[in-house]
């Protein structure tokens, strides 16, 4: 599965208690809609894993997100 960003795009995730916060400008979340919805259109136990070394800002937990 091919992973594309938007130049400009931004985003981080962080946890707040029990919470996961997913923050992201206007180009990181166009980025995100894309990758989610070729997530959709993939095979059960595809999965995109985002961390701050490859597509997160850094200080970032990591995030894997799994096609069911």
């Amino acid at each position: 599965m091919d992973i594309n960003w938007i130049d400009g795009s931004e985003i981080s995730v962080d946890h707040d208690h029990d919470e996961v916060v997913i923050s992201a400008n206007r180009e990181g979340l166009i980025s995100l809609a894309g990758q989610l919805t070729a997530l959709a259109e993939g095979e059960p136990g595809d999965h995109i894993h985002y961390d701050d070394n490859n597509s997160l800002e850094k200080g970032s937990i990591e995030l894997i997100i799994e096609r069911k």
